[in-house]
């Protein structure tokens, strides 16, 4: 069983999903949830059935609920679907990727009743965000352990995890981009309906969830600093966490006053890639700027604390919230001199055959006692 709650994870979990679908061994499960089944953020579960993707179940969480209590309201939503659903067709896996709040929902349900969990992308660190302690809290949960990094490996393994239920298999954003096949410039400016160059900039900026009552001064800096850009500017919306709706308002007056910049709700994954190959620089503080771009090489523009800890390739800059320094970071990034930085940049999280490797370990991994019962190693 696989849950998915947003494109962000549908995008990486998608390979994947797909050899689960065709293996003679697995039996796909797939929960959508969340995101995906908002009208808000685009309806992206017409994404995953356009990809031929079995959709098992789909569960909405949201309500019209108070920011304040939204996020354990849903969760607590989604704690009781996942329960009549485990029991309507109990798994033998869960496998959860990341560290939303949805992910931690459906890992205690798993817990409870006694479910392998197998997660992905654990071990890495995100100061700025509530993700860090969720992803965590996964990982002392889970049972079967698939870091995006080498480092990330070590990480879980300092947590207290025995070493033969990790599996470096790097990042399966990689093998997302090096299995989508791209558009045509001239298809993608029809599309958005905007002239796209080297001066374009892509941009996607998330709440970053621990500095909540910095959110509207954060986003007032970068609006300023974006505003005086002649080239085009192609913004996402952000992810659900609190202060979306604050991010969404700003970006619709944004947009709404500039000729040069288009908002859209979700690219999707293939003109989302298509457009990181073609543009100039991406810039906020989405996780892809750091996994897919220095594959792709093409520059960053990695803003504040949400991305913090994460292992940086020599394509991105880092900058604060001030405007000034947003400003500077991408003049920086659309220079000559930078470009030879993005040209050599190589990425850290490995080389694309993450979905093969994770198949083939949950195709053969025995399911019994010593799975389900976990112990702590700890390093002396």
């Amino acid at each position: 069983m696989v849950l998915t709650d947003s494109r962000a994870d549908y995008c990486v979990l998608k390979n994947m999903l797909q050899r689960i679908q065709d293996s003679e061994k697995l039996e796909l499960y797939m929960i959508v949830t969340g995101a995906h089944l908002s009208e808000q953020y685009g309806h992206t579960v017409e994404e995953i059935e356009g990809d031929g993707i079995e959709i098992w179940k789909a569960l909405p969480i949201s309500g019209d609920f108070d920011e304040r209590v939204r996020i354990p309201l849903e969760m607590s939503h989604l704690l009781i679907h996942l329960s009549g659903a485990f029991c309507e067709e109990r798994p033998d896996i869960l496998v959860l990727l990341g560290d939303r709040y949805e992910m931690l929902a459906a890992a205690l349900v798993a817990v409870g009743m006694h479910i392998p969990i197998a997660h992905i992308s654990g071990g890495e660190s995100t100061e700025g965000a509530m993700d860090e302690q969720i992803r965590h809290a996964i990982t002392k949960m889970a049972h079967i352990h698939f870091p995006g990094a080498a480092v990330y490996a070590d990480n879980i393994k300092k947590m207290g995890e025995e070493a033969w239920r990790i599996f470096d298999v790097g990042d399966p954003g990689i093998e997302n981009i090096k299995s989508t096949k791209t558009m045509k410039k001239s298809d993608l400016e029809n599309e958005l309906k905007i002239k796209i160059d080297k001066d374009t900039l892509l941009v996607t900026y998330h709440p970053v969830t621990l500095e909540a009552d910095a959110l509207a001064w954060q986003m007032a800096n970068l609006i300023s600093a974006l505003a005086d850009h002649t080239g085009s500017i192609v913004i996402t919306y952000p992810n659900s966490d609190d202060g979306s709706e604050l991010i969404i308002r700003k970006w619709k007056e944004f947009a709404n006053a500039k000729k040069n910049v288009r908002l859209v709700q979700s690219l999707g994954n293939t003109r989302y890639i298509s457009l990181m190959g073609y543009c100039g620089a991406l810039v906020g503080n989405s996780s892809s700027a750091i996994i897919e771009a220095p594959f792709i090489k093409v520059a960053v523009v990695n803003i504040g604390n949400r991305q913090k800890g994460r292992l940086m390739a020599d394509n991105i800059i880092c900058c604060g919230y001030e405007k000034q320094e947003i400003r500077e970071a991408i003049r920086k990034a659309l220079g000559d001199e930078f470009g030879k930085n993005v040209r050599c940049s190589k990425s850290l999280y490995g080389e694309g055959e993450t979905s093969k490797k994770i198949v083939e370990i949950l195709e053969n991994i025995e399911i019994n006692e010593i799975l389900l019962k976990k112990k702590l190693i700890w390093e002396r």
